[in-house]
């Protein structure tokens, strides 16, 4: 019998790690190829690793709640082989990438760099294991970063599993003030005299970190826990908020001749490629035009540089079952008709719904669409999608009475109306842009062809 080791695979765009949620195989069990072996999860999605051998489990090398590297064997397979005892490593992927910080995460340094003194990197490397502590491949991207050294890393207390340094952790360190607590650290009175009194510049004062006020809890009060993806959300909304200064324009859009083109063709579109069409779709082809017309819209920011992206990929927030949310993404949208948006849409929709996407489908996008129209509601101010600068929410479309300039005069007709709300971060995107964006998008709609073919 030959040994196989399961490789924890690439998970997506700028993931090196997983946390290990569930084995789905014990050991001693027989598993097939393509049978998923284990469960994981990363700060994009959950997913489940499947074997690409036959055999039988033999070891487990990652406990649940663990964390694995992204190119490391988690399991060991016995497969049928002549080699009796020998190791054979799964094929790892073709490019692992040193570890990283995911582009959102990196904006969050950079503002919370920002109100801290800099320091320079330290010369010495990172150690995977030190003071009996696990940091983990993005803790130590993250100290290298911000040039925390091993002992002041080592100074850091951890909020996570058995003391672990987290990215909250190092996040809250830094915005606190990395050379109060370095001061007050034993470690610190090891630093020479001259290095202490260097005083920080007055531009460098950290701003001071609030605090959450109590909440008394009442006798009727239930206390739920959040989950794990809520969790993810609720950093990433305050990361957000944190990092971009929003600005929010709003755009009354006539949708009457979308409304009466989709009421006509659905069910042909329907029979015809047997794919329901949705508002969504429609107005995603919309915002694609608007990016081609404003390509600034379709930028990030890593640190002074702005990033012009090349490709357009627009992200479409859904909602779970769950109540959770997550931003499946439309790769290339540009180069899609409006029947490719659609099966798109529609794909990973019910994908969303029944957790099957993978983590390359909720990464990489460059703008973001939400449609709070779905729930009824006439508008929103949605909060970016970092690292991207812009959203945008669709509200619900409604009959009310308006205006219309006639060759014959003015008159007052019932039409179809949507509230366009365009959110972007005022650092890159002004005014102007935000503005004319917007508009832009509402134009494209309320000239819609109605004798449009399908």
């Amino acid at each position: 019998m030959a040994q196989f080791e399961l490789i924890l695979p690439k998970m997506g765009e700028s993931v090196a790690e997983a946390t290990v949620t569930n084995w789905l195989k014990n050991v001693g069990d027989v598993i097939d190829a393509e049978e998923s072996v284990v469960e994981v999860a990363t700060d994009k999605v959950d997913s489940e690793v499947p074997s690409p051998v036959s055999g039988t489990l033999v070891k487990i090398l990652v406990d649940v709640n663990g964390v694995a590297e992204v190119g490391s064997p988690i399991a060991i397979i016995e497969i049928e082989g002549e080699d009796s005892g020998s190791t054979i490593a799964a094929s790892t992927p073709e490019s692992i990438p040193e570890p990283a910080v995911a582009a959102a995460e990196i904006e969050v340094q950079v503002a919370a760099a920002a109100a801290t003194v800099s320091a320079p990197s330290p010369s010495a490397p990172i150690s995977k294991n030190s003071n009996g502590r696990f940091y983990s491949p993005l803790v130590r991207s993250m100290a290298k970063e911000e040039g925390i050294s091993q002992s002041e890393l080592d100074q850091i207390q951890g909020s996570g599993k058995e003391g672990r340094v987290t990215k909250k952790d190092i996040i809250s360190y830094l915005e606190d003030g990395r050379q109060a607590k370095a001061d007050n650290a034993p470690a610190a009175s090891a630093a020479p005299t001259a290095a202490a009194a260097v005083p920080a510049a007055p531009a460098s004062t950290p701003t001071p970190k609030t605090s959450a006020p109590a909440i008394n809890v009442g006798s009727g009060d239930e206390i739920i826990e959040m989950d794990r993806m809520r969790k993810l959300i609720a950093d990433h909304m305050v990361n957000s908020v944190q990092t971009s200064p929003h600005v929010t324009s709003f755009v009354e859009a006539d949708m009457t001749k979308v409304v009466l083109w989709r009421n006509r063709v659905k069910g042909e579109f329907q029979k015809k490629h047997g794919e329901k069409i949705t508002f969504t779709p429609i107005i995603m082809e919309a915002i694609v035009k608007a990016i081609q017309d404003f390509p600034m819209i379709n930028v990030s920011i890593d640190g002074t540089n702005i990033i012009k992206h090349g490709n357009i990929n627009v992200g479409m927030a859904a909602a779970l079952p769950s109540g959770n949310l997550i931003v499946p993404v439309v790769k290339n949208a540009d180069q899609l008709s409006l029947l490719g948006i659609t099966k798109a849409v529609n794909d990973l929709a019910n994908r969303a719904r029944n957790n099957q996407l993978k983590p390359d489908e909720i990464s990489g996008g460059t703008y973001t669409l939400t449609n709070v129209g779905t729930f009824g509601n006439v508008m929103g101010t949605p909060i970016i999608n970092q690292p991207q600068v812009a959203i945008m929410a669709a509200g619900a479309i409604v009959k009310k009475p308006a205006v219309i300039e006639t060759p014959e005069g003015d008159m007052i007709a019932v039409r179809h109306k949507m509230f366009l709300s365009h959110s972007y971060d005022h650092r890159v995107v002004d005014g102007a842009l935000g503005g004319m964006f917007v508009k832009r998008v509402a134009e494209y709609l309320e000239s819609w062809d109605l004798d449009r073919e399908i």
